[in-house]
């Protein structure tokens, strides 16, 4: 899980209604006028925090007739808040063990003698393999700006943008407002 999402995740449920709603509905599914009753909220009030908790999949709706009732996706809801305990974690990273010697093989097989590569593995270990030799060259506590980001890709591969992007969603780097720092070692991957 990308931490974004789990960010994301706690922000949505940091609300008292939200948390208040999510109580309800543990209980049973409801539809959103029993539960602006049970709140003692208005119905658009009520419809307002319903969309939220559907935006991060804890809450669906299903049809019967006219009335829309809201259910709790409990799994959800638990895999998503114990996220968060699983930091660092092999299942949260998807770490791989790998020695020494497999990324030396990895590296000596995909870059080239002036160490730039021609393309990016397809097996995600291989990849995590090449990502981290590409950015042996950051320091940590640095922030670097997305222009600063792609020309120092461009050493090693032309297509910045995606390397960017996998540097982000395998936890190497963090990114906020353009801005890019390199997460703790013990985030990433390999």
């Amino acid at each position: 899980m990308q931490l974004d999402r789990i960010v994301n995740f706690h922000k949505t449920i940091g609300d008292k209604t939200r948390i208040r709603i999510i109580t309800l509905l543990k209980q049973g599914p409801l539809h959103g006028q029993a539960i602006a009753g049970k709140l003692g909220l208005k119905p658009p009030t009520i419809s307002h925090h319903l969309a939220k908790l559907k935006e991060i999949d804890i809450v669906y709706q299903r049809r019967d007739k006219n009335t829309i009732y809201f259910y709790l996706n409990e799994d959800k809801l638990e895999r998503t808040a114990l996220a968060i305990t699983r930091l660092g974690g092999k299942e949260m990273l998807g770490n791989f063990d790998v020695t020494d010697q497999e990324k030396a093989n990895v590296i000596k097989n995909f870059v080239d003698s002036k160490g730039r590569i021609e393309t990016l593995p397809a097996q995600r270990k291989k990849k995590l393999i090449i990502l981290e030799y590409m950015i042996r060259g950051l320091n940590h506590g640095e922030t670097y700006k997305e222009k600063e980001i792609n020309e120092y890709i461009m050493q090693y591969h032309e297509d910045y943008a995606t390397v960017r992007r996998e540097l982000v969603m395998n936890h190497f780097m963090f990114r906020q407002n353009g801005i890019y720092e390199l997460n703790p070692i013990e985030m990433w991957p390999v």
